[in-house]
């Protein structure tokens, strides 16, 4: 069984849309959210994915959410026939951490290939979970967003050193990082080095659940991309539909 988020409760979290960040922007893709999060972003703008009540791991918004409202569980058979309906040649699994779920998400996808074996996987994760043995030869693309220091997750538990050279040397590893100030470039700067990150491969996206924001942080981070070669990416669902769920 794997476990979803939830759109309204009961209804899994699995929709169609255009991906909104990081080096697929504006394709169409199929996208399915998973539940459970072994980080805690205190700006996670998921956080009906892990923040149950009883949950005091802190979030600025200080919302707890019903894990019986806000979580579903899916027999990997039914959802892959569910999702082999859909028309999009493009899946990403999201989350919350989705790896937590790797053994699960292999027999899902294993059976998803079956009827779309020219389907793209993509996985957004936080780069702190090593991916199921029977899980990775089934993905295209791993979206890793290390967690900095304003996200409130101690860099022991956020950034593993081990991890994030994996990743570094996966050719299928594509880092996005998530910025809130100009002071958490440096951050970005001494991982690039400390684990040989190739620019190609690096993204910086400005944080914000609000385009205003997005708007405005994206001026100087833009700017600040160029000045070290890096890659920007804007956060395109935002601007389209909001701070919602299932888009």
């Amino acid at each position: 069984m794997l476990t979803l988020a939830t759109t309204t409760p009961g209804e899994a979290e699995v929709f169609a849309s255009l991906q909104g960040e990081g080096p697929s922007i504006g394709r169409p893709s199929l996208f399915v959210r998973l539940s459970r999060c072994n980080l805690a972003c205190q700006w996670c703008d998921t956080a009906y994915t892990w923040r149950f009540e009883g949950d005091n791991r802190a979030h600025r918004d200080d919302l707890y959410f019903a894990r019986s409202a806000n979580q579903v569980s899916v027999d990997e058979a039914e959802l892959a026939a569910r999702l082999a309906d859909y028309a999009e040649d493009r899946l990403v699994i999201t989350g919350g951490e989705p790896l937590l779920q790797g053994a699960a998400l292999a027999r899902m996808l294993a059976a998803l290939r079956t009827g779309k074996p020219g389907l793209h996987v993509e996985v957004e994760t936080n780069g702190t979970v090593a991916p199921h043995a029977a899980l990775d030869p089934l993905i295209d693309q791993y979206n890793v967003s290390p967690k900095l220091a304003h996200s409130g997750n101690p860099a022991e538990l956020a950034l593993i050193p081990e991890r994030l050279s994996a990743w570094a040397a996966d050719p299928r590893a594509y880092f996005k990082f998530v910025i809130a100030s100009e002071d958490d470039l440096a951050e970005v700067e001494a991982l690039q080095r400390a684990h040989d990150i190739v620019a190609e491969r690096l993204f910086v996206m400005p944080e914000g659940t609000a385009s205003a924001t997005l708007r405005d942080r994206s001026r100087w981070l833009s700017a600040a991309a160029l000045d070290r070669g890096w890659r920007f990416t804007d956060r395109l669902h935002i601007h389209l539909y909001g701070d919602t769920r299932g888009t």
